[in-house]
């Protein structure tokens, strides 16, 4: 029996992940949350707590399954309207995330991991609306451009989604709440070969959701 629910689980997820509509990032949330489960299972079974542990590896992989509430809602208008006429750009994806777009000239400088101040008043205005919905959770993706190798951009890309991380703890909002990724120069959204190009790639993007009750 667990065997069938993890099958089935990873069967559906990757069916989704394969979804046209999907940025790669959602594709690999999708993903994720059928490989989890299949290794939650794999530890539900060692452990003795069955199929269970697909559900926790589920979570642990990624919140395929989020809900659009009110709260979802009300936050995404008011990121918007916090956020407007800074470069910030905020959406609603297509698997129920409040997605924030931060682009380098607002959050780091290049080559490093250093919290710019602009980024840091936005954090602090971010971090006060985190925490009037505490049931949310954030998941916060580094980029870089295509200068440098790979040993080089991965730690600096996962610093910089760790340096917010750590940013909005100190600002109250619950460390348990949290996942960081650093995805290096592997998914630019503009040509690295032009200067303006390789600013858009250099980008922290933060994805907030609440998954389905």
């Amino acid at each position: 029996m667990r065997i069938k629910f993890t099958i089935l689980t990873l069967v559906a997820a990757l069916s989704l992940a394969g979804c046209n509509n999907m940025t790669r990032t959602e594709r690999d949330t999708a993903t994720g949350a059928g490989f989890g489960a299949a290794a939650g299972a794999i530890i539900g079974h060692q452990s003795g707590h069955g199929a269970g542990g697909a559900v926790i590896g589920a979570i642990v992989g990624a919140a395929a399954a989020n809900a659009w509430s009110t709260n979802m809602e009300r936050q995404r208008v008011e990121m918007q309207r916090a956020t407007r006429g800074t470069g910030i750009i905020v959406t609603r994806t297509n698997d129920n995330r409040l997605k924030l777009y931060i682009p380098s000239d607002i959050s780091f400088p290049p080559g490093r991991s250093d919290i710019s101040p602009k980024f840091s008043r936005f954090l602090d205005n971010f971090a006060a609306s985190l925490n009037g919905y505490p049931y949310t959770s954030v998941a916060i993706t580094g980029h870089t451009d295509a200068s440098g190798s790979d040993e080089v951009n991965l730690p600096l890309s996962r610093d910089r989604a760790m340096r917010t991380r750590d940013y909005l703890i100190s600002r109250g909002v619950g460390a348990s709440r949290f996942w960081v990724n650093g995805r290096s120069s592997y998914e630019p959204i503009a040509d690295n070969n032009t200067s303006s190009g390789r600013a858009r790639n250099r980008r922290v993007e933060i994805y907030v959701f609440e998954q389905a009750r």
